[in-house]
């Protein structure tokens, strides 16, 4: 999709991939034939960039054909570059700057709560995401409002589109002399905020903590249904994920934030993948 369109973030749609067929194939409850039923469980992508995962996730879920997949970023197409609501079918919110999912997916929460409504909301965090104020005003907003229908999930991937968002990831002086930034005092090069210790930031601010392997389908579908279980607190589940995962010459690499592959990169990594 982004090869064809010559645009678009796959490494950060990479390293959300299995989240999202989790939430859409084992925990969620929604019905392609009907996008707006009551009783559907929201998800809200905050990291609004990643729409090549996420339109492929929702196609294959059966919202729109599989085919339009490549008008992706086309003029006229539903599918633009981030996600605008109800176009296509399925997508709850219109994003655009990083921070602003958590607090629209707790007014949905609290309107749940309000209309008696089962429902549970689910909203998908960059660490872009986490290092927005508005995140954590939201954060200790829905803490403080007890709201347990409220599930965050952090894509992880210690990477955002300057850099490194933690400095463990670095690989040295090759990484240092590719992006820029400063060496810290462990000898890394840090030119982000790093969010460490994140699990503990969570929960400072009176969140129920979960972690998960990102990458793994039984660990993301088990941490999400004690998520869903467990109440009288907002629950975040920390997933540990790779950006680019599954393509070697993306994994890692902040320069695929925003860079489409080539075609012949394209092809490379399809190969891979398979």
């Amino acid at each position: 999709m982004t090869a064809a369109a010559g645009s678009g973030h796959p490494a950060g749609s990479l390293s959300c991939v299995e989240i999202l067929v989790a939430l859409y194939f084992q925990v969620m409850r929604h019905d392609p034939r009907s996008p707006h039923w009551p009783l559907r469980d929201r998800f809200v992508l905050s990291k609004g960039h990643a729409t090549p995962a996420y339109y492929a996730v929702l196609a294959e879920a059966g919202y729109f054909p599989v085919d339009e997949l490549l008008t992706f970023r086309r003029l006229g197409s539903r599918l633009q570059g981030h996600t605008v609501r109800d176009c296509p079918p399925g997508v709850e919110m219109s994003a655009g700057s990083l921070g602003m999912g958590l607090s629209f997916s707790l007014g949905l929460a609290l309107a749940a709560r309000l209309d008696g409504a089962p429902w549970q909301v689910y909203c998908l965090l960059s660490d872009g995401d986490c290092n927005e104020g508005q995140t954590w005003e939201a954060a200790m907003a829905a803490s403080h409002h007890r709201v347990d229908n409220l599930v965050a999930i952090v894509d992880y991937n210690r990477i955002q589109n300057d850099g490194f968002s933690d400095y463990t990831h670095y690989r040295g002086e090759e990484d240092r002399r590719r992006i820029g930034g400063w060496i810290g005092p462990n000898g890394y090069a840090v030119n982000i905020m790093s969010m460490e210790p994140l699990g503990e930031k969570w929960r400072a601010f009176g969140w129920h903590v979960l972690e998960a392997d990102g990458h793994h389908l039984p660990s993301l579908v088990e941490a999400f249904q004690k998520a869903r279980d467990h109440r009288g607190q907002p629950t975040v589940v920390i997933c540990h994920t790779v950006k680019g995962k599954g393509v070697s010459f993306m994994e890692n690499n902040p320069a695929y934030h925003g860079k489409a592959p080539t075609p012949e990169e394209a092809e490379r990594a399809l190969q891979e993948l398979m």
